[in-house]
Formats: C-alpha cells, structure tokens, sequence
C-alpha cells in the first residue's frame, strides 16, 4: 500500500521538474549571474538585478548569523547561490542543501564547493545527522501543500515543517523563511494557467496559515512584506527573457518561451496588486520545555 506521505512526495517531485528542470541554459538566459531563482531585495532605484539579489542573500545569511555558524541547512537550495556565498564567503564549514529537481543538484555538484553536500531529497524524507546553527529555506514553502487541501490540512502540513526545523535546530538557531503567499486575493481566484501550466500541485499559503502552523513552535520575529520588490524582479526577469528570445526558442520551443513570458507577466502583475505577497520571516524557536507544556 503506498501512503499519503510517499504520494504526496511523489506529486511535489514530479512538479518541481515540470518547472526546474526545462534546462540550465534556459535559466541562465535570464536569471542573474548567481542563477538565483527568487525575489530580490532592491535597496535603492539604482540597484542592477545582481546587486538586489545579493542583497536578498545577505539578508538571510545575517538572519541567521552564518559568520558564527559552523553547519547550515539550506532547504529548496536552487542552484546553489546561498551555498556558494556560506562556503566562500563566510566559511561556514558544513552546508546542506536540498532540492528535488536533478537538475539544480548536478548544477550545484559540478561547482565543487568546499563543506557543501547537495541532495535530492523531500524535507520531509531528510534526517539529518546532527544539528544545524542555521536554516534558511527560500521559495520552497509555496510547494509543501496542494490545491485540493482545506486550510487545516494546509497548517498540520507546515506545522511538521516548522516541528522538524525546530528539532533540526541548535538551541538559539533561526530560520529565515521567504515564500509567495496569498493576498487580496482568495486560491479560488487564482490564476489556471499559473496553477495548471506552471507550478502544477502546488498551494500557496496565507500569512494566517504560517503564524496558525508556527504557533508554539517558532516565534515569529520579525515579518517583511516585499511584494513590490517581487514585481520588479519578475519585471526584470522577463526584460532579460525577450531580449535573449530567439536563443530561448531554440533552446526549448516557442511554446515554453512563451509560457514563461505569459508566467512572469501575469505574476508582475498579480504583486502589484497585491493579489498575492512575498513573505520575509524570521523565526526563533521556543525552548522545547516550553513547547511540551504548551501540548498537554
């Protein structure tokens, strides 16, 4: 008998390369240098897509304080911007990241970076060997639940993220979690084409889900909405697209290219609206004494 856990697995699996792996090269035709696949975070008017990517990575590499961390999990690692910066750059000695696409992971593995071992592996399915000072997991949230979920099941399935982020934890460890999340704008009215076509099973949460699921467990320090500065990367991302577009549609069909065009599109203007928002949390976790109360 196969269980709800290994489907649900097996779902998340079969959507992230339905995204992910359409190819390297095509992703690099318009993401940053970095390859960084996420919100950036734009200080000034002035900033390049590089520069406000980099300073989204930093963000939460101090959220977690990765200059006195010795092991760092890095859960939905991409193609291993976050990883590069914690072993070149702030010499965190052990880095683990995740991702289920075997593309992103044979990406990460041919840049041989020191301390850092990549897997491709469900968070769910992980079991670390010791703990970590630090856990950082962004734009991998908004894939933990499906669309034909209730919100209760929704929140008892980013209650065990959060249940095995704390275990994974050192006492006085952080998580620093981004996510797209819903906004003025109910999953009902959500886009088909971006649910169907581009992240095919997948749910996003609303910021109501997160703290309800968090509670007890992790306190919420600190919150950031940054929907506008997600607008402007997704609007960036599709400038870098047209311009490099023949190279596109020979590298993966216009009718791909065309479907990321519509995509980034559609998304720009769903942040604008604010139909949906980009989350930037931190989160200490309660002493476990205290959470064990709090379940009796």
């Amino acid at each position: 008998m196969t269980s709800t856990g290994s489907i649900r697995d097996t779902e998340a699996s079969a959507a992230i390369r339905h995204h992910y792996d359409v190819g390297n090269d095509f992703y690099g035709l318009w993401l940053d240098e970095s390859l960084t696949y996420s919100c950036a975070l734009r200080r000034t008017p002035e900033d390049t897509l590089e520069a406000a990517q980099q300073h989204k990575l930093r963000y939460h590499l101090d959220a977690i304080g990765a200059d006195d961390a010795d092991r760092v999990l890095d859960i939905g690692c991409g193609w291993g911007s976050t990883l590069r910066l914690l072993a070149t750059t702030h010499g965190v000695g052990e880095s683990v990241g995740l991702t289920l696409s075997e593309e992103q992971a044979a990406h990460i593995q041919g840049l041989e970076l020191a301390g850092v071992d990549v897997r491709t592996e469900n968070w769910s399915r992980y079991e670390p060997d010791s703990r970590f000072d630090g856990i950082i997991s962004i734009g991998a949230f908004e894939h933990f639940a499906r669309p034909d979920e209730s919100s209760a099941e929704k929140i008892a399935q980013y209650r065990e993220f959060f249940t095995r982020c704390r275990d994974w934890l050192d006492d006085g460890g952080t998580l620093s979690l981004q996510t797209i999340a819903y906004a003025n704008m109910s999953r009902e009215q959500a886009s088909t084409f971006i649910q169907e076509s581009i992240f095919p099973d997948a749910d996003l949460p609303t910021l109501a889900e997160i703290t309800a699921a968090a509670e007890g467990i992790f306190e919420v320090q600190s919150v950031v909405n940054g929907r506008l500065d997600y607008a402007w990367t997704c609007e960036q991302w599709a400038h870098r697209l047209r311009q490099r577009r023949d190279e596109a549609v020979r590298l993966v069909g216009l009718e791909v290219t065309a479907r990321y065009e519509r995509y980034l599109k559609q998304s720009a203007m769903g942040f604008r609206m604010g139909k949906i928002c980009l989350l930037r949390l931190v989160l200490r976790p309660y002493p476990a004494s205290l959470f064990a109360a709090g379940a009796q």
